[in-house]
């Protein structure tokens, strides 16, 4: 099994910064810790800061792993192009969160991605990709 991991906007940042909502633990060592967990998936792993490429990767990836896991971050509440490239591939998307979006504040309650993707998981820390990775089993 394939499975591709996505995260946007300041989450290779982690570790490092808002360690009371996001952990202490940077993205890097919990990924590999991720694979050793699961040794029969092949992951990939990719980040951006930027919109078009984490829609580039979507397309790019959408037709050809098992599934993605997706942390748009930010432009979870705000990409109408995020949320029209998964509808537009055939690979199934979990949506991830480390914090719990309906906590925060107002304007990250609503996931204009969540629509389109097999689930949602937030608020679990980094778990919530193990979770992902768990649906896809």
């Amino acid at each position: 099994m394939k499975l591709l991991i996505i995260n946007g906007p300041n989450l290779n940042l982690l570790g490092i910064r808002e360690k009371e909502i996001y952990g202490k633990q940077s993205f890097d060592v919990f990924y590999k810790n991720l694979i050793s967990k699961f040794p029969d998936i092949n992951f990939e792993y990719y980040q951006s800061n930027i919109e078009g490429e984490i829609i580039n990767k979507l397309q790019e990836k959408g037709f050809s792993v098992d599934g993605i896991i997706l942390n748009a971050a930010a432009y979870t509440h705000t990409s109408l192009a995020i949320a029209d490239a998964i509808k537009a591939i055939k690979t199934k998307v979990v949506e991830v969160h480390i914090s719990n979006i309906f906590s925060r504040e107002k304007i990250r309650h609503k996931s204009l991605i969540a629509p389109y993707c097999k689930g949602s998981i937030s608020g679990f820390g980094l778990k919530s990709y193990e979770l992902a990775v768990r649906s896809f089993l």
